[in-house]
């Protein structure tokens, strides 16, 4: 008999933190560096379920969904208001309620605006950061987000509803295939599960809310920036190269601010664990080997 493999097994969980009932993902021993993965639009702590198991053997890996996301429930009498900042201290609530003192990030999309606010504000508890197309400088801000940037510029009513259809079945699929080479190797469970998560009565307008409210994100990379300077965190920014939203400069400035980053780029797109999952594992169990402690 040949020798069975252990692959670890990922459990749900919920918590109560900052007055929302977070719903989170997690696998390895309770007493492992944790490795914290915090996730975009429009998806879940779904989008991590290759992932968690392949670092699980080595490493306590948690994965929150936001609130406005996934199966994360803000009641209607928390009055929360949809904004970076309400994400960020909603996240922080959570870590301090599962009493989390040092972990490393994995951040993309949204998750990196949410996690690096975390950075920020307890720098003493970050071990490692690995950013997967997501972005923290101007230049990695591609063509794609050009109806977004209107709706900055002229917040009107007319422009919201141009973005709306962005919420829609195919704009979200188009996240998940545009720009990968073989979209074949594209499963239609997660977007699937995202269409049906996003359509929900009220979700659409807390998206538009969060897609208004990333301009103060773009007003907070300098302060990102400067957290990398002071405090160089060790940092790996794996980059799908053809994702029409964070493109390969977002990636390529981080070493700028931070001689402890270093940059690897895939050839695929926004959802690299989509169709790179193995290749990001490895690159994260040869990175945070040296670094998560």
């Amino acid at each position: 008999m040949t020798e069975k493999t252990h692959i670890p097994r990922t459990s749900i969980h919920r918590i109560q933190a900052d007055g929302v009932t977070v719903f989170y993902r997690e696998a390895g021993s309770s007493d492992a560096p944790v490795v914290l993965l915090l996730h975009g639009f429009p998806t879940s702590s779904f989008q991590y379920r290759e992932l968690i198991p392949r670092l699980a053997d080595r490493y306590r890996v948690i994965a929150p969904d936001l609130p406005g996301f996934g199966f994360t429930e803000v009641p209607t009498t928390r009055d929360y208001t949809y904004t970076f900042d309400a994400l960020a201290n909603t996240i922080l609530a959570f870590t301090e309620a599962l009493n989390l003192k040092r972990y490393a990030l994995y951040v993309f999309d949204y998750g990196a605006p949410t996690g690096l606010r975390l950075a920020m504000a307890h720098p003493e508890r970050i071990t490692a950061i690995v950013s997967q197309n997501g972005n923290a400088y101007e230049e990695g801000l591609g063509d794609a987000w050009a109806p977004i940037q209107q709706y900055w510029r002229n917040p009107t009513p007319e422009n919201r509803e141009i973005l709306r259809q962005a919420l829609g079945p195919d704009g979200i699929r188009s996240q998940y295939i545009d720009g990968v080479p073989n979209p074949e190797r594209i499963a239609p469970e997660g977007y699937t599960l995202d269409i049906a998560m996003i359509a929900r009565p009220g979700n659409m307008d807390i998206q538009l809310d969060l897609f208004l409210d990333y301009a103060n994100n773009v007003k907070l990379y300098p302060k990102f920036q400067e957290y990398f300077r002071k405090f160089q965190p060790p940092l790996l920014a794996i980059w799908g190269k053809h994702d029409p939203f964070f493109i390969p400069p977002g990636a390529q400035a981080f070493p700028r601010d931070n001689p402890n980053a270093t940059v690897q780029l895939l050839d695929t797109g926004h959802f690299a664990l989509e169709t790179h999952v193995d290749e990001v594992a490895t690159a994260m169990r040869q990175f945070l080997a040296t670094n998560a402690i």
